[in-house]
């Protein structure tokens, strides 16, 4: 590498963290996790009478503060164990709007994670947007933070296929790292009303939509060799402004694969002055989706982990009377700690119960 490239990539570099901490400083008095329940001056707000378009809403969003695009995959190893794998990209606005070079507003994170039995390997990057170094393009999709993708592959699908219908999904660090090919096998799945989600009794709320039907296989580059993998996978996209109210500190979410071919999604935001907000959403097999509230849905904490210093709950128990559903979540490997600049657990979780499956648990705050 000449001097040349080597002082343009250090600035670069250099340029893309101060972003990133600028934008923290801006959220140092922020309430929520991850500075989630501030105010949202200037930026857009979500929409309860939006109609989602596509492909349109599969791209980036600047007018909004923050947006994610969040793939996890349950994975059964040729070696007979099993696996989990997560690859996030997540857009933040230091100020709405989209502008090219140094002077773009946004800033982009990639987080990754692959968990085994044993072992948890993570991974973060950062980038500043408008310089090519991340972002998300349509026709054909692409999201990208540096090599890490999920690009769309349109060779051999149908006319009518959406573009998240197939999928490639690359990343590696200096430890680990995963190729797989993703095929949806349902439709997209709206959260809320028409993918108008509420977070919280004062009305906080993001535009929310998912895939949860993918079928995934490929290989995974381990400490001790490569290990080829098949199994079931599922994208969020999500996208808000303000999406916590100033008193949630955090949350617990769940996707659930179940073997009859349902889908669970529920979240659980816990509230330092009250009792934590439940909703979630029952996914049938053919991809219909009803909106779950309240009473429609319980998580109670069942048994906890000392992880990183703190205590975190990696036992669960899950109801939905409505759905005869009465299942127990346990972690597959309780020290799946992401130690990352904004810190969280997730980890993939096994299904027992009324249900039995597979499934993902994210909790942050803790």
């Amino acid at each position: 590498m000449n001097a040349e490239r080597w002082i343009l990539r250090a600035v670069r570099r250099a340029l893309t963290v101060c972003a990133l901490v600028a934008g923290l400083a801006a959220g140092a008095a922020a309430q929520g996790f991850a500075g989630l329940g501030t105010e949202a001056e200037g930026f857009a707000l979500p929409d309860p009478d939006r109609t989602l378009e596509f492909p349109r809403d599969h791209g980036a969003h600047p007018a909004f503060r923050i947006e994610w695009w969040y793939l996890t995959a349950n994975l059964e190893g040729a070696d007979g164990r099993q696996y989990g794998v997560q690859w996030t990209l997540f857009r933040s606005a230091l100020a709405p709007g989209a502008k090219e070079g140094w002077t773009s507003p946004q800033v982009w994170i990639g987080h990754v994670g692959l968990t085994t039995p044993d072992a948890h390997f993570h991974g973060e990057r950062m980038a500043r947007g408008g310089i090519g170094q991340a972002g998300v393009a349509l026709d054909p999709f692409r999201a990208w933070i540096d090599e890490w993708e999920m690009t769309a592959e349109g060779q051999g699908a149908p006319p009518e296929a959406d573009a998240l219908d197939r999928l490639r999904l690359s990343a590696t660090t200096p430890r680990i790292g995963y190729d797989l090919t993703l095929r949806a096998e349902g439709p997209l799945v709206f959260h809320g009303r028409d993918g108008y989600s509420v977070k919280s009794e004062d009305g906080q709320a993001s535009h929310y939509y998912s895939q949860p039907f993918y079928r995934a296989e490929g290989t995974l580059a381990l400490p001790g060799g490569d290990v080829g993998v098949t199994g079931r996978a599922w994208l969020d996209r999500e996208w808000s402004s303000q999406p916590l109210s100033e008193s949630q500190s955090g949350w617990d979410w769940i996707s659930l694969h179940l073997e009859d071919g349902a889908k669970l999604m529920a979240f659980r935001l816990r509230d330092r002055d009250g009792p934590p907000f439940l909703s979630g959403t029952w996914i049938a097999p053919d991809g219909t989706a009803t909106p779950m509230h309240g009473p429609d849905i319980a998580m109670t904490p069942r048994g906890t982990a000392r992880v990183a210093g703190r205590t975190v709950p990696v036992a669960w128990r899950v109801e939905a009377p409505a759905r005869d559903l009465d299942v127990t979540l346990r972690a597959r490997n309780p020290d799946a700690w992401m130690d990352l600049n904004f810190a969280y657990w997730e980890g993939p979780v096994a299904v027992s119960g009324t249900h039995t499956g597979a499934g993902y648990l994210e909790m942050t705050g803790y």
